[in-house]
Protein backbone atom coordinates (compact mmCIF):
# COMPACT_ATOMS: atom_id res chain seq x y z
CA UNK A 1 0.00 0.00 0.00
CA UNK A 2 1.35 3.42 -0.97
CA UNK A 3 1.74 5.66 2.06
CA UNK A 4 1.41 9.43 2.16
CA UNK A 5 4.30 11.59 3.35
CA UNK A 6 3.09 12.21 6.90
CA UNK A 7 2.63 8.47 7.39
CA UNK A 8 6.05 7.70 5.91
CA UNK A 9 7.65 10.25 8.21
CA UNK A 10 6.14 8.43 11.17
CA UNK A 11 6.78 4.82 10.17
CA UNK A 12 9.49 4.50 7.48
CA UNK A 13 12.70 2.88 8.70
CA UNK A 14 11.07 1.57 11.89
CA UNK A 15 11.00 -2.15 12.62
CA UNK A 16 9.99 -2.67 16.27
CA UNK A 17 9.58 -6.43 15.82
CA UNK A 18 13.26 -6.73 14.94
CA UNK A 19 14.25 -4.65 17.97
CA UNK A 20 12.36 -6.29 20.87
CA UNK A 21 9.39 -3.97 20.37
CA UNK A 22 11.41 -0.74 20.66
CA UNK A 23 9.76 1.96 18.55
CA UNK A 24 12.91 3.90 17.57
CA UNK A 25 15.75 2.03 15.84
CA UNK A 26 18.52 1.49 18.42
CA UNK A 27 21.88 3.22 18.12
CA UNK A 28 24.58 0.87 16.88
CA UNK A 29 28.21 1.85 17.46
CA UNK A 30 30.43 -0.37 15.37
CA UNK A 31 33.77 -0.73 13.72
CA UNK A 32 34.48 -4.47 13.97
CA UNK A 33 31.71 -6.90 13.09
CA UNK A 34 32.14 -10.55 14.09
CA UNK A 35 31.09 -13.37 11.76
CA UNK A 36 29.89 -16.85 12.64
CA UNK A 37 32.52 -18.49 10.45
CA UNK A 38 34.61 -17.96 7.33
CA UNK A 39 31.72 -18.92 5.06
CA UNK A 40 29.50 -16.29 6.73
CA UNK A 41 32.23 -13.64 6.36
CA UNK A 42 32.67 -14.41 2.67
CA UNK A 43 28.93 -14.52 2.00
CA UNK A 44 28.38 -11.10 3.56
CA UNK A 45 31.45 -9.77 1.78
CA UNK A 46 29.91 -10.53 -1.59
CA UNK A 47 27.25 -7.89 -0.85
CA UNK A 48 28.94 -5.53 1.60
CA UNK A 49 26.61 -2.63 0.91
CA UNK A 50 23.47 -4.46 1.98
CA UNK A 51 24.88 -6.38 4.94
CA UNK A 52 26.38 -5.51 8.29
CA UNK A 53 29.99 -6.17 7.31
CA UNK A 54 32.17 -3.41 8.75
CA UNK A 55 31.29 -0.18 10.52
CA UNK A 56 32.22 2.08 7.63
CA UNK A 57 29.73 0.36 5.32
CA UNK A 58 26.89 1.11 7.74
CA UNK A 59 24.96 -0.33 10.64
CA UNK A 60 21.25 -1.03 11.20
CA UNK A 61 20.92 2.57 12.44
CA UNK A 62 22.44 3.89 9.21
CA UNK A 63 20.24 1.65 7.09
CA UNK A 64 17.09 2.79 8.93
CA UNK A 65 17.91 6.42 8.19
CA UNK A 66 18.72 5.73 4.53
CA UNK A 67 15.53 3.71 4.08
CA UNK A 68 13.46 6.54 5.57
CA UNK A 69 14.89 9.31 3.38
CA UNK A 70 14.70 7.18 0.22
CA UNK A 71 11.03 6.43 0.93
CA UNK A 72 10.20 10.10 1.48
CA UNK A 73 11.91 11.18 -1.72
CA UNK A 74 10.47 8.32 -3.80
CA UNK A 75 14.02 7.15 -4.51
CA UNK A 76 15.20 3.55 -4.62
CA UNK A 77 18.26 4.01 -2.41
CA UNK A 78 20.00 6.54 -0.17
CA UNK A 79 23.52 6.89 1.21
CA UNK A 80 24.32 8.88 4.35
CA UNK A 81 27.60 10.82 4.55
CA UNK A 82 29.14 13.13 7.18
CA UNK A 83 28.06 16.50 5.69
CA UNK A 84 26.08 18.17 2.94
CA UNK A 85 29.32 19.02 1.19
CA UNK A 86 30.28 15.36 1.48
CA UNK A 87 27.06 14.43 -0.32
CA UNK A 88 27.81 16.91 -3.11
CA UNK A 89 31.42 15.75 -3.48
CA UNK A 90 30.49 12.08 -3.35
CA UNK A 91 27.75 12.45 -5.96
CA UNK A 92 29.92 14.43 -8.37
CA UNK A 93 32.98 12.20 -8.00
CA UNK A 94 30.87 9.12 -8.70
CA UNK A 95 30.40 10.10 -12.34
CA UNK A 96 33.41 12.12 -13.51
CA UNK A 97 37.07 11.54 -14.22
CA UNK A 98 39.96 13.24 -15.99
CA UNK A 99 38.82 14.94 -19.17
CA UNK A 100 35.15 15.12 -18.23
CA UNK A 101 32.94 18.20 -18.06
CA UNK A 102 30.26 19.34 -15.58
CA UNK A 103 27.52 21.91 -16.20
CA UNK A 104 26.86 23.64 -12.88
CA UNK A 105 24.07 26.13 -12.15
CA UNK A 106 25.53 29.60 -11.55
CA UNK A 107 23.48 30.18 -8.39
CA UNK A 108 24.82 27.10 -6.63
CA UNK A 109 25.73 26.87 -2.94
CA UNK A 110 29.14 28.54 -2.79
CA UNK A 111 31.10 25.59 -1.30
CA UNK A 112 29.98 23.54 -4.32
CA UNK A 113 31.54 26.14 -6.60
CA UNK A 114 34.72 26.02 -4.53
CA UNK A 115 34.85 22.21 -4.82
CA UNK A 116 34.41 22.34 -8.59
CA UNK A 117 36.97 25.10 -9.11
CA UNK A 118 39.62 23.48 -6.89
CA UNK A 119 39.19 19.75 -6.26
CA UNK A 120 37.52 18.74 -9.51
CA UNK A 121 39.88 20.97 -11.45
CA UNK A 122 42.83 19.28 -9.76
CA UNK A 123 41.59 15.94 -11.13
CA UNK A 124 41.27 17.33 -14.65
CA UNK A 125 37.50 17.86 -14.61
CA UNK A 126 36.24 21.08 -16.20
CA UNK A 127 33.22 22.95 -14.83
CA UNK A 128 31.13 25.49 -16.76
CA UNK A 129 28.45 27.59 -15.07
CA UNK A 130 25.06 28.27 -16.64
CA UNK A 131 22.22 30.74 -16.11
CA UNK A 132 19.63 29.10 -13.80
CA UNK A 133 16.83 30.38 -16.05
CA UNK A 134 18.17 28.71 -19.19
CA UNK A 135 15.59 25.90 -19.27
CA UNK A 136 15.71 23.67 -22.34
CA UNK A 137 18.32 26.01 -23.84
CA UNK A 138 20.93 24.15 -21.81
CA UNK A 139 21.16 21.70 -24.69
CA UNK A 140 23.41 24.22 -26.50
CA UNK A 141 25.94 24.12 -23.63
CA UNK A 142 26.28 20.34 -23.42
CA UNK A 143 29.62 19.19 -24.78
CA UNK A 144 30.58 15.70 -25.97
CA UNK A 145 32.42 15.17 -22.65
CA UNK A 146 29.67 16.58 -20.40
CA UNK A 147 28.79 13.93 -17.84
CA UNK A 148 26.69 15.84 -15.27
CA UNK A 149 24.13 18.63 -15.35
CA UNK A 150 23.73 19.92 -11.79
CA UNK A 151 20.74 21.90 -10.50
CA UNK A 152 19.87 23.75 -7.31
CA UNK A 153 16.37 25.18 -7.15
CA UNK A 154 15.75 27.69 -5.73
CA UNK A 155 19.16 29.23 -6.25
CA UNK A 156 21.33 29.83 -3.23
CA UNK A 157 20.82 33.37 -1.80
CA UNK A 158 18.92 34.67 -4.86
CA UNK A 159 16.17 32.03 -5.10
CA UNK A 160 15.75 31.60 -8.85
CA UNK A 161 13.46 28.67 -9.73
CA UNK A 162 14.75 26.34 -12.44
CA UNK A 163 12.65 24.53 -15.03
CA UNK A 164 13.76 21.15 -13.78
CA UNK A 165 11.79 18.94 -16.21
CA UNK A 166 13.00 20.89 -19.26
CA UNK A 167 16.64 20.82 -18.15
CA UNK A 168 16.46 17.13 -17.24
CA UNK A 169 14.94 16.20 -20.59
CA UNK A 170 17.63 18.12 -22.49
CA UNK A 171 20.38 16.56 -20.39
CA UNK A 172 19.09 13.03 -20.84
CA UNK A 173 18.81 13.53 -24.59
CA UNK A 174 22.58 14.08 -24.58
CA UNK A 175 23.32 11.19 -22.21
CA UNK A 176 24.06 13.25 -19.08
CA UNK A 177 23.34 12.43 -15.45
CA UNK A 178 21.09 14.97 -13.69
CA UNK A 179 21.94 15.77 -10.06
CA UNK A 180 19.92 18.21 -7.95
CA UNK A 181 20.42 19.81 -4.54
CA UNK A 182 16.98 19.58 -2.91
CA UNK A 183 17.89 20.91 0.54
CA UNK A 184 15.62 23.99 0.41
CA UNK A 185 12.37 22.14 -0.28
CA UNK A 186 13.23 18.85 1.45
CA UNK A 187 11.69 15.59 0.19
CA UNK A 188 8.29 16.90 1.33
CA UNK A 189 7.97 19.99 -0.84
CA UNK A 190 9.70 18.87 -4.04
CA UNK A 191 9.77 15.38 -5.58
CA UNK A 192 12.80 15.40 -7.92
CA UNK A 193 12.24 11.93 -9.38
CA UNK A 194 8.85 12.97 -10.71
CA UNK A 195 10.65 15.64 -12.75
CA UNK A 196 13.48 13.64 -14.34
CA UNK A 197 16.29 13.95 -11.79
CA UNK A 198 18.66 10.95 -11.40
CA UNK A 199 20.37 11.72 -8.07
CA UNK A 200 19.55 14.12 -5.26
CA UNK A 201 21.80 15.60 -2.60
CA UNK A 202 20.74 17.05 0.74
CA UNK A 203 22.51 18.92 3.47
CA UNK A 204 20.64 16.84 6.03
CA UNK A 205 22.24 19.18 8.58
CA UNK A 206 19.40 21.55 7.76
CA UNK A 207 15.71 20.55 7.62
CA UNK A 208 16.07 16.78 7.90
CA UNK A 209 17.94 16.98 11.21
CA UNK A 210 16.23 20.27 12.06
CA UNK A 211 17.89 21.06 15.38
CA UNK A 212 21.26 22.65 14.48
CA UNK A 213 23.23 19.92 16.21
CA UNK A 214 24.33 17.40 13.55
CA UNK A 215 26.47 17.63 10.40
CA UNK A 216 25.20 15.19 7.78
CA UNK A 217 24.53 14.73 4.08
CA UNK A 218 22.26 12.35 2.19
CA UNK A 219 22.47 11.21 -1.43
CA UNK A 220 19.35 9.57 -2.87
CA UNK A 221 19.30 7.82 -6.22
CA UNK A 222 17.73 5.37 -8.60
CA UNK A 223 18.70 1.73 -8.08
CA UNK A 224 20.94 1.68 -11.16
CA UNK A 225 23.33 4.22 -9.62
CA UNK A 226 23.50 2.82 -6.08
CA UNK A 227 26.54 0.55 -6.38
CA UNK A 228 28.53 3.21 -8.26
CA UNK A 229 27.77 5.90 -5.66
CA UNK A 230 28.24 3.65 -2.63
CA UNK A 231 31.58 2.42 -3.99
CA UNK A 232 32.78 6.00 -4.47
CA UNK A 233 31.58 7.18 -1.06
CA UNK A 234 33.10 4.18 0.69
CA UNK A 235 36.36 4.69 -1.19
CA UNK A 236 36.49 8.30 0.01
CA UNK A 237 36.33 7.04 3.59
CA UNK A 238 32.93 8.54 4.43
CA UNK A 239 31.05 7.07 7.37
CA UNK A 240 28.34 8.44 9.66
CA UNK A 241 28.19 7.68 13.38
CA UNK A 242 25.23 5.92 14.94
CA UNK A 243 24.38 8.80 17.28
CA UNK A 244 24.12 11.24 14.37
CA UNK A 245 21.93 8.82 12.40
CA UNK A 246 19.66 8.48 15.43
CA UNK A 247 19.35 12.26 15.79
CA UNK A 248 18.59 12.61 12.08
CA UNK A 249 15.88 9.96 12.31
CA UNK A 250 14.37 11.68 15.33
CA UNK A 251 14.41 15.01 13.48
CA UNK A 252 12.68 13.53 10.44
CA UNK A 253 9.77 12.28 12.57
CA UNK A 254 8.66 15.90 13.08
CA UNK A 255 9.60 17.19 9.61
CA UNK A 256 6.07 17.73 8.36
CA UNK A 257 5.05 19.69 11.46
CA UNK A 258 8.23 21.76 11.49
CA UNK A 259 8.28 22.52 7.78
CA UNK A 260 4.66 23.67 7.81
CA UNK A 261 5.55 26.16 10.54
CA UNK A 262 8.72 27.30 8.75
CA UNK A 263 6.63 27.85 5.61
CA UNK A 264 3.99 29.83 7.49
CA UNK A 265 6.57 32.01 9.22
CA UNK A 266 8.62 32.57 6.07
CA UNK A 267 5.63 33.71 4.04
CA UNK A 268 4.41 35.98 6.84
CA UNK A 269 7.81 37.70 7.09
CA UNK A 270 8.18 37.93 3.31
CA UNK A 271 4.78 39.60 2.89
CA UNK A 272 5.48 42.06 5.69
CA UNK A 273 8.93 42.96 4.33
CA UNK A 274 7.56 43.40 0.81
CA UNK A 275 5.62 46.49 1.91
CA UNK A 276 8.48 48.18 3.77
CA UNK A 277 9.98 51.33 2.27
CA UNK A 278 13.52 50.13 3.08
CA UNK A 279 13.09 47.01 0.91
CA UNK A 280 13.70 46.94 -2.84
CA UNK A 281 12.30 43.43 -3.32
CA UNK A 282 11.78 40.13 -1.54
CA UNK A 283 13.21 36.97 -3.06
CA UNK A 284 10.63 34.35 -2.13
CA UNK A 285 9.28 31.92 -4.76
CA UNK A 286 5.88 31.61 -3.07
CA UNK A 287 5.13 35.32 -3.59
CA UNK A 288 3.06 35.89 -6.76
CA UNK A 289 5.40 38.64 -8.01
CA UNK A 290 8.50 36.43 -7.83
CA UNK A 291 9.80 35.82 -11.39
CA UNK A 292 9.83 32.05 -10.83
CA UNK A 293 6.48 31.84 -9.06
CA UNK A 294 4.69 30.07 -11.93
CA UNK A 295 7.34 27.33 -12.07
CA UNK A 296 7.32 27.03 -8.28
CA UNK A 297 3.55 26.66 -8.25
CA UNK A 298 3.68 24.07 -11.04
CA UNK A 299 6.40 21.86 -9.57
CA UNK A 300 6.69 22.45 -5.81
CA UNK A 301 4.39 21.31 -3.03
CA UNK A 302 5.31 24.06 -0.59
CA UNK A 303 8.01 26.49 0.47
CA UNK A 304 10.45 26.47 3.35
CA UNK A 305 11.51 29.23 5.73
CA UNK A 306 14.53 30.44 3.74
CA UNK A 307 14.36 33.49 1.47
CA UNK A 308 16.25 36.64 0.50
CA UNK A 309 15.67 40.37 0.85
CA UNK A 310 17.18 43.05 -1.38
CA UNK A 311 17.45 46.33 0.50
CA UNK A 312 17.42 49.75 -1.07
CA UNK A 313 20.89 51.33 -1.32
CA UNK A 314 22.38 51.75 2.15
CA UNK A 315 25.84 52.16 3.64
CA UNK A 316 27.49 48.94 4.77
CA UNK A 317 27.70 50.12 8.37
CA UNK A 318 23.93 50.71 8.43
CA UNK A 319 23.25 47.17 7.12
CA UNK A 320 25.67 45.81 9.73
CA UNK A 321 23.92 47.79 12.45
CA UNK A 322 20.61 46.28 11.39
CA UNK A 323 21.96 42.73 11.59
CA UNK A 324 24.12 43.16 14.68
CA UNK A 325 21.25 44.43 16.80
CA UNK A 326 18.84 41.60 16.07
CA UNK A 327 17.52 39.85 19.18
CA UNK A 328 15.74 36.83 17.70
CA UNK A 329 17.64 36.45 14.40
CA UNK A 330 21.00 34.84 15.05
CA UNK A 331 24.00 35.67 12.88
CA UNK A 332 25.34 32.32 11.79
CA UNK A 333 25.73 29.92 8.90
CA UNK A 334 23.55 27.01 7.91
CA UNK A 335 19.77 27.11 8.46
CA UNK A 336 16.89 24.69 8.85
CA UNK A 337 16.98 24.59 12.64
CA UNK A 338 14.33 25.85 15.01
CA UNK A 339 15.98 29.27 15.40
CA UNK A 340 15.74 32.21 13.01
CA UNK A 341 18.89 33.43 11.27
CA UNK A 342 20.01 36.39 9.16
CA UNK A 343 23.26 36.76 7.22
CA UNK A 344 24.46 39.27 4.61
CA UNK A 345 24.80 37.79 1.13
CA UNK A 346 28.18 38.45 -0.52
CA UNK A 347 27.25 38.01 -4.18
CA UNK A 348 29.77 40.21 -5.96
CA UNK A 349 32.13 37.32 -6.73
CA UNK A 350 29.67 34.41 -6.46
CA UNK A 351 28.41 34.56 -10.05
CA UNK A 352 30.28 34.02 -13.30
CA UNK A 353 27.64 33.15 -15.94
CA UNK A 354 25.25 35.82 -14.71
CA UNK A 355 25.61 39.12 -12.86
CA UNK A 356 24.07 40.23 -9.59
CA UNK A 357 23.98 44.01 -9.40
CA UNK A 358 21.18 44.60 -6.90
CA UNK A 359 21.61 46.47 -3.63
CA UNK A 360 22.55 45.01 -0.26
CA UNK A 361 21.04 41.56 0.12
CA UNK A 362 20.40 39.52 3.24
CA UNK A 363 19.30 35.93 3.62
CA UNK A 364 16.68 35.18 6.24
CA UNK A 365 15.67 31.88 7.76
CA UNK A 366 12.32 31.97 9.56
CA UNK A 367 12.57 29.67 12.54
CA UNK A 368 9.81 28.36 14.76
CA UNK A 369 9.31 31.52 16.82
CA UNK A 370 6.02 33.42 16.74
CA UNK A 371 6.03 35.34 13.41
CA UNK A 372 4.76 38.50 15.10
CA UNK A 373 7.76 38.54 17.47
CA UNK A 374 10.04 38.11 14.46
CA UNK A 375 8.29 40.97 12.63
CA UNK A 376 8.77 43.25 15.63
CA UNK A 377 12.48 42.36 15.69
CA UNK A 378 12.72 43.11 11.96
CA UNK A 379 10.95 46.45 12.44
CA UNK A 380 13.52 47.53 15.01
CA UNK A 381 16.27 46.35 12.68
CA UNK A 382 14.96 48.42 9.77
CA UNK A 383 14.84 51.43 12.11
CA UNK A 384 18.57 50.92 12.73
CA UNK A 385 19.11 50.63 8.98
CA UNK A 386 17.70 54.12 8.58
CA UNK A 387 19.83 55.38 11.45
CA UNK A 388 16.91 55.88 13.85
Amino acid sequence: MKRRDRTLITHAGNNPRANKGIVNPPVYHASTVLFDNVADMRARGRDKFNNVYYGRYGTPTTFALEETVAALEEADKAVAVPSGMGAIAGALMSFVGTGDHVLMVDTVYEPTRFFCDTQLKKFGVETSYYDPLIGAGITDLIQPNTKIVYLESPGSHTFEIQDVPAIAAAAHAKGCIVIMDNTWASPLYFKPYRHGVDLVVHAATKYLVGHSDVMMGIITMREEFYKQVKTQVHGMGFAVGGDDCYLALRGIRTLSARLAQHQEGGIALAKWLKDRLEVERVLHPALPDHPGHALWKRDFLGSSGLFGVVLKPAAEERVNAMIDGMELFGLGFSWGGYESLMVPSALGTARTATKWTAGPTVRIHAGLEDPQDLIEDLARGLDRLRGN
